[in-house]
C-alpha cells in the first residue's frame, strides 16, 4: 500500500501545484486533488497537504516536497 498524499485544490492555486506535480510523478505514491480538504486556515496562511491524514505545512513547493517525503519516511505504513 502507498502512502496517501492529498491536495486542495485552493492551496494548489495558491502554490502547492509544483509539489503536487512532482509527487504525482513518483509510482511509490498515490497523489489525490481534493476540491477542499476543510482546512481553510491553513490553505489561507500556508503550503499544506495530507499525508496518510495528517497535516504537513512549508512555506514554499520545494519545502513541502522535502517535508513530505521526510514525513513519510519518520511514519511509516507498516
Amino acid at each position: 500500500m502507498n502512502p496517501i498524499v492529498e491536495f486542495c485544490m485552493s492551496n494548489l492555486a495558491n502554490g502547492s501545484h509544483e509539489s503536487f506535480e512532482k509527487l504525482e510523478n513518483d509510482p511509490n505514491l498515490d497523489v489525490l486533488e481534493y476540491g477542499c480538504l476543510s482546512y481553510c486556515t491553513i490553505c489561507a496562511e500556508s503550503l499544506y497537504a495530507m499525508v496518510n491524514g495528517e497535516i504537513v505545512e512549508a512555506d514554499t513547493p520545494k519545502e513541502l516536497t522535502e517535508r513530505i517525503y521526510q514525513f513519510i519516511e519518520d511514519n511509516p505504513l507498516f
